[in-house]
């Protein structure tokens, strides 16, 4: 035995060159590397360049979005504009007055409609909680219970997404102290 003995697991060096045919896979396996890198490297700055024309096309249509939108209330802004200029010259009657306004709110409404935007009707509908929000009660034996007996501020959905809830008082039925009461 000798003094120098190498360990089960350790890999034997042998100085043997490899032979041409594995010389030759060596170089096909390093080319087909460096392709794939290079086709990496293209595919990363084609990705890097969508990201970046995608933000580009999103705030064109957030900027195309916000335009169509000012130009439809810039009209409404002018009118309403000239009705209180109107109502600043001596002798504008209430009556002329009123009816700019109602005609300024049509205007409102008309765009608001434009966009898909739809009042949400409440008084008398049965309290629905994805539409309504109840801020009080009301006794009342008049309505049935959990009907909104008042309209506190209008909500608005645009086509079936919920811009504002409605405000809205719900009815319920007159506690039995409240009718002992009453008789």
């Amino acid at each position: 035995m000798s003094s120098e003995t190498t360990p089960a697991n350790a890999p034997e060096e042998t100085n043997e060159v490899p032979d041409a045919s594995g010389l030759a896979e060596l170089k096909a396996a390093a080319s087909r590397g460096t392709e794939a890198q290079e086709r990496f490297v293209r595919l990363y700055a084609d990705f890097e360049n969508f990201k970046k024309r995608a933000a580009r096309e999103r705030d064109e249509a957030r900027r195309n979005a916000v335009e169509s939108v000012v130009s439809r209330f810039l009209p409404v802004l002018d009118n309403l504009e000239a009705a209180l200029a109107a109502a600043q010259q001596p002798g504008a009657g209430v009556d002329n007055i009123r009816t700019g306004v109602s005609m300024i709110h049509g205007q409102f409404k008309g765009a608001f409609a434009e966009f898909g935007v739809e009042e949400i009707d409440a008084v008398g509908q049965p309290f629905d909680p994805s539409l309504h929000e109840a801020v009080s009660q009301q006794e009342t034996d008049e309505v049935p219970e959990g009907q909104v007996v008042q309209q506190l501020r209008k909500g608005y959905r645009n086509r079936e997404r919920l811009l504002r809830p409605a405000t809205v008082v719900v009815a319920r039925p007159p506690s039995p102290a409240s009718a002992d009461g009453e008789a």
